[in-house]
């Protein structure tokens, strides 16, 4: 392999961590957009009268076009430029942004939200795959950690963010945002990120291109659609078998292509297999508990968009305070040890969820959020340096891509799946509490919450409310049960199956 741009002892560059504030402000807006949609639903629904099943699509399609376009993004950005593919994506993403503000319609800004989806999906792998290109393997560690903190701060502040902006401006300031955030990273971006790629320039691998694409958008979109239409909907159904089917394809057409996106034999490491696994496992963990919290805290205790955002700011807390720590207990502890523990932490986290109810304190729920936080800092940034640190550097962006489409595949699911669980167990609890009420009465309480809050609240029954609010709580408890168990299941794996010892050295992680 030639010898391109990997950082080394006697070239460091000295913009690296100013290159790093770039990059962290550039996925910053990535961060906030997968959670500041949530609580402008309702504005949205009024203002552009739009349906359920757009709200919906308004939310998933954005998931939908990162996941499908990831690993091609980053094979984009190893033959044509990390740098280049990170600024292209920062228009893509500012354009879909300025576009999403000005929509006037369901269907215009389902398509604009698609569009700031292929840009998300250039920004995220470019960030990383620049970071590990840059940093130097003893800085490596500490570097990818303030990452994953700012990840996980735009996760964390998205709520509070849009929460604000719909109290105090209109929901066209929740894209609006994004816009100065987009034009600072792509002027300073301009002097400060250096462009590395794969010299050896491969060809493009369209028909790996088209298989993957098929396969992850095949994936997400039966996640997503699963807990509403059932999972065993035909088109559901459907959608796995074709996911299954192509995703076979893909693995087979990259083990015999001149010029593979994805190199199979990668996952025969374990470094690289077992932290892709506890990463996908970690955001199943993470991104389900959020999505059943926002309800909780805004369906049951009563708080408003804003002041339910403000109450999931501790877990950020715990991730800005975790991610840099991380690097130093790694190199003291080394990954075998510190992976598994963040996911215990994270498992520990998620059943103390089970003690809330609708009178719970809030310290209850901020001391679990600050552990979710911190657990999670601490695998998810020892298991990304572990990706990208058992990677040719070549293949840099490539590694990112996969790194995030784990993430993605294992938030999707976690959202899907504890949303499902949830939901089955509220209306079960609900079946016998509704049996004298008429029959649109009874669909409309018993399909979810807010339904049962609503008719709750037009029938004047202060103890179906109270009903309706304990049977949530009780289907909330069994998802929280369901995700510590794969917090659990993640640090098992994690603990069995990554190399035990210290972060491996630059010359040993990335050979040249």
């Amino acid at each position: 392999m030639k010898r391109n741009s990997l950082v080394s002892s006697e070239a460091l560059d000295p913009r690296r961590w100013w290159t790093l504030a770039v990059l962290c402000l550039s996925l910053l807006v990535i961060g906030l957009d997968n959670t500041i949609l949530n609580v402008a639903l309702p504005t949205l629904q009024r203002d552009l009268d739009a349906s359920s099943s757009q709200l919906q699509w308004i939310v998933d399609v954005y998931m939908l076009l990162f996941a499908g376009v990831l690993l091609t993004a980053g094979s984009l950005g190893d033959r044509f430029g990390r740098k280049r593919a990170l600024t292209a994506g920062l228009v893509v993403f500012g354009l879909g942004s300025l576009g999403s503000a000005l929509a006037s319609s369901p269907e215009l800004l389902i398509a604009m939200r698609a569009v700031m989806g292929i840009g998300g999906a250039f920004i995220m792998p470019s960030t990383l795959s620049i970071l590990t290109a840059t940093f130097p393997a003893h800085e490596r560690g500490k570097a990818i950690g303030i990452w994953a903190g700012v990840s996980g701060l735009g996760i964390a502040i998205g709520p509070v963010a849009g929460g604000w902006l719909i109290e105090n401006a209109n929901w066209s300031w929740i894209f609006l945002v994004n816009l100065p955030i987009v034009v600072v990273a792509l002027i300073a971006g301009r002097f400060l990120v250096p462009e590395s790629r794969d010299e050896t320039a491969p060809r493009l691998d369209l028909a790996g291109f088209g298989l993957s694409f098929v396969a992850l958008t095949a994936l997400v979109w039966g996640l997503i659609e699963a807990p509403s239409r059932g999972w065993t909907d035909a088109l559901v159904m459907s959608a796995f078998v074709v996911a299954a089917l192509t995703l076979v394809a893909f693995i087979g057409w990259e083990r015999r292509a001149p010029s593979p996106m994805l190199d199979i034999a990668l996952f025969r490491n374990p470094r690289f297999s077992a932290s892709s696994a506890a990463i996908s496992l970690a955001f199943f963990a993470l991104f389900g508990v959020i999505f059943l919290l926002t309800q909780y805290l805004q369906e049951v205790r009563g708080y408003s968009a804003l002041e339910a955002g403000l109450r999931t700011m501790p877990v950020a807390a715990g991730l800005v305070f975790g991610g840099p720590l991380s690097a130093k207990l790694t190199e003291r502890l080394g990954i075998r040890v510190v992976v598994p523990a963040g996911l215990t932490i994270v498992a520990g986290a998620l059943y103390l969820l089970t003690f809330a109810d609708a009178t719970s304190s809030y310290g209850l729920i901020a001391t679990s959020l600050v552990a979710l936080g911190f657990g999670m800092a601490n695998a998810m940034a020892p298991a990304t340096d572990a990706i990208m640190g058992s990677l040719p550097e070549a293949k840099m962006s490539v590694g990112s891509a996969i790194n995030d489409t784990t993430r993605v595949a294992g938030g999707a699911l976690g959202v899907a799946v504890l949303g499902s669980l949830l939901a089955s167990g509220y209306r079960g609890d609900m079946e016998s509490a509704l049996s004298a009420l008429p029959g649109p009465a009874r669909e409309i309480a018993q399909d979810s919450l807010a339904g049962g809050m609503a008719v709750a609240e037009r029938l004047g029954d202060d103890q179906l409310a109270g009903v309706a609010q304990d049977a949530f709580v009780s289907g909330m408890h069994t998802a929280a049960l369901v995700a510590a168990g794969v917090a659990l299941l993640g640090a098992v794996v994690a603990a069995v199956f990554l190399p035990s010892g210290e972060r491996v050295p630059a010359r040993e992680a990335v050979p040249v």
